[in-house]
């Protein structure tokens, strides 16, 4: 049975536990802080119970049978023995990511993949003290990773195609939904076209121009509901009678127009800003109690949905779902 080593048994960490046990590979939780892994391997226990519980287990294999394929390490050499894939998942700072990377390659074979899944940071920069970088690729997730199945494959800029062929077929066999990068970007992909939402939905609403809640239903329950099916460039295409070179010429020197209004980057934290954060506390206090009700209100929102995507894939999809 092939093993996955996962580095760091944070939130991310025992996510991508849960998702890789779930394919039925054989997976070794690391954490360097002792007795942490273990941890977690205990909370996982209780996750896939109550996914089991609420028919929202993952893969074909029972609660047990995935629990099965778990086990903790506090030695980074016996959590890294036997595996083909290691996915790191420590905090997101360039300096620890570069010096676990620089470990583990010391304590693996040359073939063995090395994926982090840093959010924000190049792989050019991630693994710059790595001998050998044609092994080596960024797998992003979105969070929860569990619930939101795509996957970011990033490529460094000497990675081998076969590399990123091995990543995309474990990806695609756990059941998360990869999508490559042709090459490294700042952000990659889903936080570039996050913080362009971010940035104008801030402008807005700190140029008067609309609600903290009412900013917030703009997506929710208007353009979320068809971006949670469609992308924006099938969108573009089914809104125009003969698709998408129609729909430019329609709206598309619109679309130009207001681009060139938008504002400069926002100042997250300028005195302006302060009244955002005090319209969003209103809204929802950032007390730990409210913020807590408030995740697993996403978290539970997430499953529906997926259960709905699940449902309404056509007949014939070749999901290992």
């Amino acid at each position: 049975m092939e093993i996955i080593s996962v580095i760091g048994s944070g939130m991310i960490g025992r996510s991508w536990a849960m998702v890789f046990v779930s394919g039925g590979y054989r997976v070794k939780l690391y954490d360097n802080q002792p007795g942490l892994a273990a941890k977690a391997v205990t909370e996982i226990r209780k996750q896939l119970e109550e996914l089991e519980e609420a028919h929202m287990l993952r893969g074909q294999l029972t609660a047990t049978q995935q629990f099965a394929l778990l086990s903790s390490f506090d030695d980074l050499t016996q959590a890294l023995q036997g595996a083909f894939f290691v996915q790191e998942c420590v905090f997101e700072s360039l300096e620890v990511k570069q010096s676990v990377f620089q470990e583990v390659e010391r304590l693996v074979e040359g073939e063995v993949i090395l994926s982090s899944s840093t959010s924000c940071l190049v792989p050019s920069s991630v693994f710059s003290k790595v001998e050998k970088r044609s092994r080596c690729l960024v797998s992003h997730p979105v969070n929860p990773p569990y619930y939101v199945k795509l996957v970011e494959l990033v490529p460094h800029p000497e990675t081998a195609d076969t590399v990123m062929d091995t990543s995309y077929a474990v990806m695609t066999k756990v059941g998360q939904v990869p999508v490559r990068l042709k090459k490294e970007i700042d952000g990659f992909a889903v936080n570039r076209v996050q913080a362009a939402i971010i940035a104008e939905s801030w402008r807005m609403v700190q140029d008067g121009f609309i609600s903290v809640k009412d900013i917030d239903l703009v997506m929710s329950e208007g353009l979320g509901m068809r971006y949670a099916f469609i992308g924006p460039m099938e969108t573009m295409h089914l809104n125009a009678p003969e698709g998408l070179q129609d729909y430019m010429k329609r709206y598309g020197e619109g679309i130009r127009r207001l681009l060139t209004s938008f504002g400069p980057v926002p100042d997250f934290f300028s005195e302006g800003a302060t009244s955002i954060y005090n319209d969003v506390y209103e809204l929802i206090p950032n007390d730990r109690q409210h913020l807590s009700a408030r995740t697993e209100r996403r978290d539970q929102l997430l499953r529906g949905l997926a259960r709905l995507k699940k449902e309404a894939e056509p007949k014939g999809n070749t999901s290992t779902e």
